[in-house]
């Protein structure tokens, strides 16, 4: 029995390779996670052409992901370097990664990327429009847009953003209910943009259901891009934000029916306690579809420490439902990230994605903190360092400053609880000078 994509098997009753692995991974029954996948409440973005994937899934009851951007600009061309985060990316264990090129040997830098990543691979073929064709924005026809990407799905791109919720209604409600803000979403605005300058329908939504051709042919899962995500929590969950959400869940039905597997982007800046709503307008709105967010970044208050602030939003979001985060840097609002960015944004990123996963009850998640826990209470320095998120980062801090007595720390020295709770409860003699 033949089959397109893995929700076109998953609907057929057949169990892929790809979902053998996603299901050993999660610690799943294959025919439960194959059930997810046939309803789109899990998906497993996986291209045909993207032959050195290691495939993941995302969604219901699995483990949170993290997705990590980068990609080469105008300002910042440099391939080899966006390589070098690329690799960084993979060995700190992301899922993800998008590359949002918008200048220059793009199609060179795309295929390289694909060729080396066993994490799946997303993509912005709107950014890539502008550089690839080399005109104008209002000069690219609506073809040249979908050329873009069926160009991107042929190399093997394994998601793409689609900004398809901000048709020429979406665009009406945005402009009646102005925003501190605008539009942030670089996608989104050069979307509108060109809406603007040209007097047509966004070629997204207009030829949406080509869209579906490409992503069912390629088996390509569709993100559905958050155009209209506030830029700042003054603008949060406001009458362009819900418009474009109900039009993403009226899309996805229509890319269910072609069996081809969606996800939705989200916010974006957000107050804490406007987060667990979101989410959950997102799930109903979106018939349970994947939600895959950015943050929520929940001050706008702290350049440099952004990081933080998304990670956060991203703790809460993902413990209120959502399944996918994108890492947000220290550099974020400020200048392409280095490395060191990289690094921080990630391991905030898998800090918040683990928190929530502990307290979704994920399979297995409480397990790494208790090992860590009973490593603390024994006083086994080596034993913390590898189970450490960051264990060069933990190794580096204890080395730099060296208590007394090797079974305590520079914090409480012979005051340390643990160390004196184990003595004590061993039948030994407190000693504190």
């Amino acid at each position: 029995m033949s089959y397109k994509t893995q929700m076109e098997a998953a609907r057929k009753n057949i169990i892929t390779e790809e979902m053998e692995v996603v299901a050993q991974k999660e610690g799943l029954d294959v025919n439960v996670l194959r059930n997810l996948i046939a309803e789109g409440k899990v998906i497993i973005p996986a291209n045909k052409n993207h032959s050195s994937l290691d495939p993941e899934g995302v969604g219901q009851g699995l483990r949170t992901k993290i997705n990590v951007n980068l990609g080469i600009s105008r300002d910042c061309c440099n391939v080899d370097l966006e390589l070098e985060k690329a690799r960084l990316a993979l060995k700190l264990k992301a899922e993800a990664i998008m590359d949002l090129s918008s200048y220059g040997k793009t199609e060179e830098f795309r295929r390289k990327l694909i060729e080396l990543s066993p994490a799946m691979i997303g993509t912005v073929p709107v950014y890539d429009a502008i550089g690839f064709y080399d005109k104008e924005l209002e000069d690219i026809t609506a073809q040249e847009f979908l050329e873009v990407v069926e160009k991107h799905a042929r190399d093997g791109v394994d998601f793409m953003t689609i900004h398809a919720g901000l048709n020429r209604t979406t665009a009406e409600r945005f402009k009646n209910n102005p925003r501190l803000t605008q539009i942030v979403s670089r996608g989104g605005s050069l979307i509108f943009a060109w809406m603007e300058m040209t007097g047509e329908e966004n070629p997204f939504f207009a030829y949406f259901d080509r869209v579906l051709e490409i992503c069912a042919e390629y088996d390509v899962t569709l993100s559905l891009g958050d155009a209209c995500r506030p830029g700042s929590i003054h603008d949060s969950t406001d009458p362009a934000q819900i418009e474009e959400l109900i039009v993403l869940g009226e899309l996805t039905k229509r890319a269910w029916a072609r069996n081809v597997q969606v996800m939705i982007e989200g916010p974006g800046h957000m107050a804490l306690n406007e987060i667990a709503g979101n989410v959950m307008l997102e799930k109903k709105l979106c018939h349970g579809a994947p939600f895959y967010v950015l943050g929520p970044l929940v001050t706008d208050v702290a350049p440099g420490y952004d990081h933080i602030t998304s990670a956060i939003g991203g703790a809460i979001a993902a413990a209120s439902g959502a399944d996918f985060l994108c890492y947000v840097t220290p550099a974020e609002h400020l200048r392409l990230p280095s490395l060191e960015d990289m690094k921080e944004g990630i391991i905030a990123t898998k800090i918040a994605a683990h928190a929530a996963d502990i307290a979704k009850g994920i399979k297995g998640a409480r397990d790494w903190d208790k090992q860590m826990s009973q490593a603390r209470a024994e006083l086994d320095w080596e034993k913390m360092f590898a189970l450490a998120l960051d264990p060069g980062k933990a190794r580096r801090y204890r080395q730099e400053s060296l208590p007394q007595h090797e079974d305590s720390c520079t914090m409480c020295g012979k005051m340390c609880s643990m160390r004196n709770m184990k003595k004590i409860l061993s039948g030994n003699k407190l000693e504190i000078f």
